[in-house]
């Protein structure tokens, strides 16, 4: 019995051995009745380059977006857009300097004009470095520092 199932098994696999090295018929060509048909040859799928997120209407492809300094180093990503409320237009963007997943960074807020889209490299330069960014005033969202103070209930 043992013998039997050694025999079996190594029938299975010089079978698949022997159906790995038959050579594809070339393009074209009938293949041989009982042969696999040969497979289908899928092209490499193309790159297409991001386009800038601020000619788009669509805001929130905006946030996350790369952003390098001039030094050519990468000195943080979008992270908030920020607006007119009188003309509802975006006028500065929020770049996160520095920090582990959103946590920990320096935060500056800068004028839109400030950023030039590099469709190189799918992400936006800033005529400042890293340190540059460091020794501005950070931004504080208004509205995370008003759910940090608690109101004053007490009369």
């Amino acid at each position: 019995m043992r013998l039997a199932t050694i025999t079996a098994v190594a029938l299975a696999l010089s079978t698949g051995i022997a159906v790995a090295q038959t050579t594809p018929a070339p393009s074209g060509a009938t293949p041989m009745p009982g042969s696999a048909p040969a497979p289908a040859v899928t092209p490499a799928p193309q790159h297409v380059p991001a386009i800038n997120p601020l000619t788009g209407e669509v805001v929130s492809n905006i946030t996350g977006t790369a952003v390098y300094g001039s030094d050519d180093k990468k000195v943080g990503s979008i992270s908030q857009e920020l607006m007119k409320p009188d003309s509802k237009t975006i006028d500065r963007l929020v770049v996160a300097e520095g920090g582990v997943l959103g946590l920990g960074a320096h935060d500056v807020a800068l004028p839109i004009s400030q950023f030039t889209w590099d469709q190189s490299k799918e992400a936006f330069t800033i005529n400042k470095t890293a340190d540059d960014l460091k020794a501005m005033p950070a931004w504080q969202n208004p509205s995370k520092e008003a759910m940090a103070t608690p109101s004053d209930t007490s009369h």
